[in-house]
C-alpha cells in the first residue's frame, strides 16, 4: 500500500490503522479489498471525508491519499509530507507536529487595600 497525504488546515485529527487492505480511519473502517488490480475507485465513491482522490490498484499494490489535517504553523515535514510506501499491518505512522504547549496561566499578586 502507497499512501500520499494532501495537507490541510483544519480542526480534525486522524488516526489511521491499516490491516491487509482496510484501514481503520478515526474509528470508521474502509474496506478497499474489493478493487481488483488495474482498477481506479472515485474518492466520493470512498465513504470517508479523509480518502481524497482516486483509489488505484496498480501492480497488486494500493494507492490512494488521505488528507492531512494540521494547525495554523506546520512544520516542514507535515507541510510536505513524504509518501508512506510498503505500509505494515497496524498503527500508521502519520506526520504531525507536537502538540503545542498550553499558555501559562498569569502570575496572582496579592493586592491588599492599604491600611489607614
Amino acid at each position: 500500500m502507497r499512501i500520499s497525504f494532501c495537507p490541510q488546515r483544519c480542526e480534525s485529527s486522524l488516526t489511521v490503522t491499516k490491516s491487509g487492505d482496510i484501514l481503520t480511519i478515526n474509528g470508521d473502517p474502509v474496506d478497499l479489498s474489493g478493487i481488483p488490480d488495474g482498477a481506479t475507485l472515485a474518492a466520493d465513491a470512498v465513504s470517508n471525508e479523509f480518502v481524497v482522490g482516486e483509489v488505484e490498484r496498480i501492480s497488486g499494490e494500493l494507492h490512494l491519499t488521505l488528507l492531512l489535517p494540521h494547525g495554523p504553523n506546520p512544520s516542514q515535514a507535515v507541510a510536505f509530507p513524504a509518501p508512506l510506501a510498503d505500509v505494515p499491518d497496524g498503527p500508521l505512522q502519520i506526520p504531525r507536529d507536537p502538540e503545542p504547549e498550553p499558555e501559562p496561566e498569569p502570575a496572582l499578586t496579592d493586592v491588599t487595600e492599604p491600611e489607614e
